[in-house]
């Protein structure tokens, strides 16, 4: 919800305050970068890209709203959850992290019917480059979002399965050969090196891999290639945490999930439920006059 709006010559700021869900990211047109919205769980979207190189704060009210129930608490587990959700929901299962550790076939789901329309759907393995070429799995039709909310510059299919489970089975076989995480700092920077994807899925389909008989290997397609919104790289990338103060710095990018500041980069996704109040400068903040203020007070 926006609750300000101040006007002078020559910045304009706006302000809002709300609970955090999510950067909604879509892909460019060909060769263009991705759009990018800070999105607030009441619906309320700020788009972005436009506001790079313009000031950015945020500071974090002290209250996370469970994203499951709505209640109001001060801390939270699983990506947003309050404890009770937590202990009771199946999407905060160790399984959900590790789906080759799914355990509906077993009859011992929490939620059965969330775990129809999550877990029993076909999936897809690929591979995509991201801090380097590493293998993941998503649900089919959802590989775009997956992608980009990864920070992925190129992706390929290489497998269908039936079920999360087959997908994370053959995800974790190989895993043995190459990695199935992604380094963040990495991953942020706008130079990661292109990958010869097409390579890899040829060699991972004759080096022996043992794969459930269900999976089918997809023949040979294009590349997905993603582009993504930056002005300028500072010398080095620190995580942010809004438990941590007011955050301010200058807007100077966006990939994934994450907001690349001037001061370091914050992980939205990470931060889902925490209510906040949000301003943006159309001119960026003079971090250094300000910083020299402060100092003049002791």
């Amino acid at each position: 919800m926006e609750i300000g709006r101040q006007s002078g010559h020559p910045t304009r700021r706006h302000s809002w305050a709300g609970v955090i869900d999510r950067l909604r990211i879509e892909q460019g047109d060909e060769g263009q970068p991705a759009d990018y919205g800070f999105r607030f769980k009441d619906g309320t979207e700020i788009s972005l890209n436009a506001r790079i190189g313009g000031g950015f704060r945020i500071e974090f009210d002290g209250c996370i709203v469970c994203r499951y129930c709505d209640r109001e608490g001060r801390r939270s587990f699983a990506g947003g959850y309050c404890y009770d959700c937590f202990k009771a929901l199946a999407r905060c299962d160790l399984c959900v992290m590790s789906p080759d550790r799914c355990h509906y076939h077993l009859g011992t789901c929490r939620e059965p019917e969330w775990g129809d329309g999550f877990c029993m759907q076909p999936h897809l393995v690929y591979l995509a480059n991201t801090s380097g070429t590493k293998v993941g799995i998503t649900r089919r039709g959802m590989e775009q979002g997956r992608w980009l909310d990864q920070g992925a510059i190129e992706a390929l299919v290489i497998l269908e399965a039936p079920t999360r489970r087959a997908a994370g089975l053959a995800e974790v076989e190989i895993a043995r050969l190459l990695p199935d995480r992604t380094d963040w700092r990495k991953m942020l920077r706008p130079d990661v090196p292109e990958q010869d994807l097409l390579e890899t899925a040829r060699f991972l389909k004759t080096a022996g891999l043992s794969l459930a008989d269900e999976l089918r290997w997809i023949g040979a397609r294009s590349v997905h290639r993603f582009h993504y919104p930056f002005s300028d790289m500072p010398d080095k990338v620190e995580s942010l945490k809004l438990t941590s103060g007011m955050i301010e710095g200058n807007l100077l990018g966006m990939k994934g999930q994450y907001l690349l500041l001037s001061c370091g980069a914050l992980n939205i996704r990470q931060h889902a439920g925490y209510q906040v109040h949000l301003t943006l400068d159309d001119e960026p903040f003079d971090l250094q006059q300000r910083k020299g203020t402060q100092l003049g007070l002791f």
